[in-house]
C-alpha cells in the first residue's frame, strides 16, 4: 500500500513541501553573514543582534502549536495562506527595523508566519505515507531541502558586496511570496473534511496531553528535538567563532557553512541507500553516535588554546551533518501512530525542536567560557540526551 501511495505522490510534491519547510534554514542562516554590519548600522553590538535568532526560534515554537490543531479541524491549505502572508510582513518589517529590538519583533514576527510550512510538510506526509513511506519521503525532502542552509549564507554573503543587508530580508519576502502562489496553484489539501477533527481550545489542550503521553511519539521526539538542538547551538556560534576568532570573511564563513549544510544533504541520502539493510530505528542511532562523536572532537578542540581550523570545521561537518540520519527517521517514528491528528502532533515536534534552540541560545549567553567551549558543551549535553532517549526507543520498539 505504501509503495502506491509513493507513486501517487512524485518527487514535484515533494519539491513542493520542501520548499515550504527550506523557508526555516533561508530565514535562519541567510542573514548570518550580515550580523556585523547590522549591528553598526543598528547601532548596536553582534551579540545583541544575534539575539534575533532565538528570537526566530521562539516565534518558531509558538507558532507551530497554533497551526498543529488549526490543521486539523480546517485542512492544511488555509492556514498555509494565513501564514505565508504574515511571513512576507514579517520580513518587511525587517526590512525597516531601526533598532535591535525593532529587529528582534519582526524576526519573531516573520517566524510566526514561516514557521507554517514546516508543520503543514509533515502533517501532508503523515497524511499519505506509512512509517517505512514516510522516513523515504523526509529523507528526500532533506536532501533537497540541504540546498537551502548550502545556499543561504552564500547567497546573503554575495548580496552584500552589492547591497545593504536590507536587501536580504527583501529577498525573503519575494521568496515567501513564491511560495504563497505555489501553494494557491499546485497544493491539494491531504486531509480529507471526514477525517478532521472539531476542536475547541478545550479538546486541543487535552489533545496535546494525550500526545505528550503517549511513549511512541515522546522518546522520538526527544530523539530528534535534542539532536538538532545541537545544530541550533552551532547555528548561534558559528558567526563568532569563525567570523570573530578565525577571522574568516563573510564570503569563506558563507563556503565553510554551506560545506557544513551540505553534510546533511550526503547523510540523508546515506540513510536513503541504508533503507534495506538498517531500520529505522537503526538508522536513527548511527545518526546519534556519529553527532555524539563530533562534539567530543569539538571538546578537545576547545582544550587547546590554538586548535587549528580544519579540526574545528570538521567537528562541526560531522555534528551538523548528523541531522541527516536522526531527523528524518526520528521524525518517522513519531509521527507513525499519530493519524488524524498529524498536525497536532507535527506541531509538538516542531515547537520541542525550536524550543530546545532557543533553550540553548540562551545557556550559551550564561556560560563563562570561550565561545568555541560554550558551544560544545551546550552540543555535548543535546546529543548525550538524545542517545538517551534513542536508548528508550530501541529498547520500546524491541518489547
Amino acid at each position: 500500500m505504501s509503495h502506491i501511495m509513493q507513486k501517487a505522490y512524485p518527487l514535484s510534491w515533494l519539491l513542493l513541501l520542501a520548499s515550504l519547510t527550506a523557508l526555516g534554514p533561508l530565514s535562519i542562516d541567510m542573514y548570518l553573514p550580515a550580523l556585523p554590519q547590522m549591528a553598526q548600522d543598528l547601532h548596536s553590538t553582534p551579540q545583541k543582534i544575534a539575539n534575533s535568532l532565538p528570537a526566530y526560534f521562539f516565534g518558531l515554537a509558538i507558532g507551530q502549536l497554533i497551526y498543529g490543531p488549526i490543521s486539523d479541524r480546517i485542512g492544511r491549505k488555509k492556514p498555509l495562506y494565513f501564514g505565508l502572508t504574515l511571513y512576507i510582513l514579517g520580513c518587511l518589517l525587517c526590512v525597516y527595523a531601526n533598532s535591535d529590538w525593532g529587529l528582534i519583533i519582526a524576526r519573531i514576527t516573520q517566524a510566526l508566519g514561516g514557521c507554517v510550512g514546516v508543520v503543514m510538510a509533515r502533517a501532508a506526509i503523515r497524511d499519505r505515507l506509512d512509517v517505512e513511506g514516510s522516513a523515504q519521503a523526509f529523507s528526500s525532502m532533506m536532501i533537497v531541502m540541504g540546498i537551502a542552509p548550502v545556499i543561504a549564507p552564500t547567497l546573503g554573503a554575495w548580496i552584500l558586496v552589492f547591497f545593504s543587508w536590507h536587501m536580504i530580508f527583501q529577498c525573503l519576502a519575494l521568496i515567501g511570496l513564491i511560495c504563497l502562489v505555489n501553494v494557491h496553484f499546485f497544493f491539494q489539501d491531504t486531509l480529507a473534511v471526514e477525517k478532521r477533527l472539531h476542536l475547541n481550545a478545550k479538546q486541543v489542550v487535552v489533545l496535546y496531553g494525550s500526545i505528550l503521553q503517549d511513549l511512541r511519539f515522546t522518546f522520538p521526539m526527544l530523539c530528534g528535538c535534542l539532536s538538532g538542538g545541537a545544530m541550533f547551538v552551532y547555528i548561534n556560534s558559528a558567526t563568532v567563532i569563525l567570523m570573530g576568532q578565525y577571522h574568516l570573511s563573510q564570503q569563506q564563513f558563507a563556503y565553510v557553512f554551506g560545506i557544513n549544510a551540505l553534510g546533511i544533504t550526503l547523510m540523508s541520502s546515506i540513510n536513503k541507500r541504508c533503507a534495506n539493510r538498517l531500520s529505522v530505528s537503526q538508522r536513527l542511532v548511527l545518526g546519534g553516535v556519529i553527532q555524539f562523536l563530533g562534539t567530543l572532537l569539538l571538546i578537545v578542540a576547545a582544550s587547546f588554546e590554538h586548535f587549528p581550523l580544519w579540526g574545528v570545521m570538521l567537528g562541526m561537518f560531522i555534528v551538523v551533518s548528523s541531522i541527516g540520519l536522526t531527523g528524518p527517521n526520528a521524525m518517522a517514528l513519531a509521527m507513525a501512530e499519530q493519524g488524524a491528528r498529524a498536525g497536532t502532533a507535527s506541531a509538538i515536534m516542531g515547537s520541542m525542536q525550536f524550543m530546545t534552540g532557543l533553550i540553548g541560545g540562551v545557556i550559551l549567553n550564561f556560560l563563562i567560557w570561550g565561545e568555541l567551549l560554550n558551544m560544545a558543551l551546550v552540543m555535548l549535553l543535546c546529543s548525550g540526551g538524545a542517545l538517551m532517549a534513542m536508548y528508550q526507543v530501541v529498547k520500546r520498539r524491541a518489547v
